[in-house]
C-alpha cells in the first residue's frame, strides 16, 4: 500500500495522528515526540474548555470549590484485555489562556498540523476557546463525543441540528478548518446524519470515533474508576465499531475533499489497511501505544509505515504486554504507626527491581502511585498528604488493599562502582531497594534528610547495606541540617553514580553539588510528578523537558 500524504488546510503531512486525550497531552512532549516520530502528520491537542479543570486533591475531594472545575480523580484508566482499555478521565486541561500561552512557547514542528481539541457545553463557550487559539494552531476540532463529561462532549454530539449549529458557529469565527468528533454511542442512521450536518454547516470533516460506552469495569465485584458512569472503551474491541462508523460517514458524505480522522482499535499496519479501505484520510493509533518509552515510539511509527508499503507486519511485535491487573496484598505489618510516615509491610512478594513503582488502590476510594521500598516482601512508604493517603494510613494488620504494576526502569550500575542514594522526606522509600540490591555488587552510601528522626525508616536496613549519613532539620538526628550540608561533608569517588529520590527543591538542590564529583550520565533524579496511569498514556506526568516519566524513568538524567 502506498503511503501518500494528505492535504489539510495548507499543509501535506504523512496521515497518522495520535488521538486527543493520548500520549501527548503535554505540549513539550509532543514537540519531543513530533522531532522523533516524523511520520505523524497530525498533533492533536488534549481537549482544552474556556477554564482551567484540574484533578481535586486534599481538602477538594471532599469540599470542592465552587468556583473550580474539576476532572476525575485516579482511577481514570483500567485494562479489560491485552489490547483494551476503558477511561474517565473528565477533560482536565489547562484551560484556553494557559494552552495559547504554552502552544506560543513550544515550537512545535512547522510542518506538522496542530489541530486543537475544544470543547463546551454552549456555543458561546466552544466560539471562546477557537477565538483563543485560532492563531496558535492549523485546525479546529470540536468535541461533540466524550461519553464521561457534564458538559460538552456526546451531550452537543447527539442531536444534528445541535452539532450543525456548533460547526455553523465555528466556521464564522475561524479560516481555520473545522473538524466535529463524532461518538458511536448512537445509531448509524444517526451518524451518517451528524456527519452531513457537519458537511452541509461548512464543516472540513469529522473524527470518528471517540471511546464506545459508559462501561464500568469490576475487580473484585468492586467498580474501577472514580467515575460512577464509568468510561469509554478503547482498543482492539471497538475497531470494528470505528471501521464500520467510517464507512457510514463516508457513505453520508462521499465527497473525497471531506476529511475523515479515524480511530479506534489500530494497532496493526493490517487495522490501518482495513480504514483506509473504509476511505479515512487519517488514522489515529493510541491504546496500542500503552507502555512505549519514546524510543520505542519512534520504531514503532515508521514501521508501521514500512508494513502498510512493503505487506509486512513487523510493528505487531512492537507492541507492549501492559500489565494493569489488580493483585490483592495483606498487610503485615505497620512501622511507624503513630507517625504521618508510615512503612506497610505485606505479606506479599512482587518481581520488581530498584527504582520502580506501584499503584496502591483502594476501592471506592481511589489509587495513588508509590516507590517499591522492598520487593520481598512488598512494602510501602507512605506519607500522609491528601485525602487517598490518610485512608491508607488507616489501614491496619490483616487489612488489604490492590496493587498494580510494577512500572518504570532502573538506571544500570557497573559493578564495582560507588553509589551514592541522597534521600529527602518520602523520597527516602525510593531508595531502600536500591541499597539492597546495589550493596551486593558496588559501594554503597547513603544520605538521608527529613524533617525529624520520625521521618527516616529504615535506618538499620540502610547500615547494613553501607556507610549511611543523617540530617535533620531538627538535630533529633545526625547533624543538624539538610541533604546538602551531607553532600560537602562527605568524601565519595569522582565517578561515583547518584541517586536522587525526593521533592522538586531537594533533587535541584543536589545536582550541582554532585555535577562537581560526577558526570550528568551518571546521576539519576526522581521527583514528584503526577502519574496518573504508570504506562505513558495519559501523558500527565510530563516533566519540564516533555519526557513522561513513568515510561522514562522514573529515574532519569535531568
Amino acid at each position: 500500500m502506498r503511503i501518500e500524504k494528505v492535504k489539510i488546510g495548507n499543509k501535506e503531512v504523512m496521515p497518522l495522528t495520535i488521538p486527543s486525550g493520548i500520549v501527548m497531552t503535554d505540549p513539550r512532549c509532543a514537540k519531543r515526540l513530533l522531532e522523533k516520530c516524523k511520520e505523524i502528520g497530525v498533533w492533536t491537542t488534549k481537549s482544552i474548555g474556556e477554564n482551567e479543570r484540574i484533578v481535586p486533591e486534599g481538602y477538594e475531594v471532599i469540599n470542592p470549590d465552587p468556583n473550580k472545575e474539576y476532572g476525575f480523580r485516579e482511577s481514570i484508566l483500567a485494562q479489560i484485555d491485552d489490547g483494551s482499555l476503558v477511561n474517565a478521565v473528565r477533560l482536565t486541561n489547562p484551560g484556553k489562556d494557559k494552552m495559547r500561552e504554552y502552544l506560543l512557547k513550544t515550537n512545535i514542528p512547522s510542518d506538522r498540523i496542530i489541530n486543537a481539541s475544544v470543547f463546551g457545553g454552549s456555543i458561546r463557550e466552544v466560539v471562546s476557546v477557537i477565538k483563543t487559539l485560532e492563531g496558535v494552531v492549523d485546525t479546529i476540532e470540536i468535541n461533540g463525543s466524550c461519553p464521561h463529561s457534564e458538559k460538552g462532549g456526546m451531550l452537543i454530539g447527539l442531536e444534528p441540528k445541535t452539532v450543525y449549529n456548533f460547526v455553523t458557529a465555528a466556521v464564522q469565527v475561524t479560516k481555520k478548518p473545522v473538524l466535529f468528533k463524532i461518538t458511536p454511542n448512537t445509531t448509524n442512521e444517526n451518524i451518517g446524519l451528524i456527519a452531513r450536518a457537519v458537511k452541509e454547516a461548512g464543516g472540513a470533516g469529522v473524527v470518528a470515533i471517540n471511546t464506545v460506552g459508559p462501561y464500568i469495569h469490576y475487580v473484585d465485584g468492586h467498580a474501577v474508576l472514580t467515575s460512577k458512569i464509568g468510561g469509554g472503551i478503547s482498543g482492539s474491541r471497538i475497531k470494528e465499531r470505528g471501521v464500520e462508523c467510517i464507512r457510514v460517514v463516508r457513505k453520508a458524505v462521499p465527497d473525497e475533499d471531506f476529511l475523515i480522522f479515524a480511530m479506534g482499535g489500530i494497532r496493526t499496519a493490517r487495522d490501518v489497511e482495513d480504514y483506509m479501505a473504509a476511505r479515512a484520510n487519517v488514522c489515529g493509533i493510541g491504546s496500542a501505544l500503552a507502555g512505549m518509552n519514546e524510543n520505542e515510539l519512534a520504531n514503532y511509527f515508521p514501521t508501521i509505515v514500512s508494513d502498510l508499503e512493503n505487506g509486512t507486519n513487523y510493528a505487531e511485535k512492537l507492541l507492549k504486554k501492559v500489565d494493569m491487573n489488580y493483585k490483592r496484598v495483606t498487610i503485615d505489618d505497620i512501622i511507624d504507626d503513630n507517625c504521618d510516615f508510615k512503612v506497610i509491610k505485606t505479606t506479599n512478594n512482587i518481581n520488581a527491581k530498584p527504582g520502580q513503582f506501584v499503584f496502591a488502590w483502594l476501592p471506592g476510594v481511589g489509587e495513588k502511585p508509590f516507590s517499591i521500598m522492598d520487593n520481598s516482601p512488598l512494602t510501602l512508604g507512605i506519607l500522609e498528604r491528601g485525602e487517598f493517603t490518610k485512608k491508607f494510613s488507616s489501614l491496619k494488620e490483616g487489612d488489604y488493599f490492590y496493587v498494580r504494576g510494577p512500572y518504570g526502569i532502573a538506571p544500570s550500575v557497573n559493578n564495582g562502582e560507588e553509589v551514592a542514594l541522597v534521600g529527602g522526606g518520602c523520597g527516602i522509600a525510593g531508595l531502600y531497594l536500591f541499597a539492597k540490591q546495589l550493596s551486593k555488587k558496588a559501594k554503597v552510601t547513603t544520605l538521608l534528610a527529613a524533617k525529624d528522626k520520625e521521618h527516616i525508616p529504615y535506618i538499620k536496613k540502610f547500615e547494613n547495606c553501607g556507610e549511611v549519613y543523617i540530617a535533620t532539620e531538627d538535630g533529633s538526628l545526625g547533624r543538624k541540617g539538610l541533604v546538602t550540608d551531607l553532600l560537602k561533608e562527605v568524601k565519595l569517588r569522582k565517578q561515583s553514580y547518584f541517586l536522587n529520590c525526593g521533592p522538586k527543591a531537594m533533587v535541584e538542590a543536589v545536582l550541582p553539588l554532585e555535577l562537581k564529583i560526577s558526570v550528568p550520565e551518571r546521576v539519576y533524579s526522581s521527583v514528584d510528578y503526577m502519574t496518573r496511569c504508570g504506562t505513558g498514556i495519559c501523558g500527565s506526568c510530563a516533566d519540564e523537558k516533555g519526557r513522561r516519566t513513568c515510561v522514562e524513568g522514573p529515574f532519569m538524567n535531568l
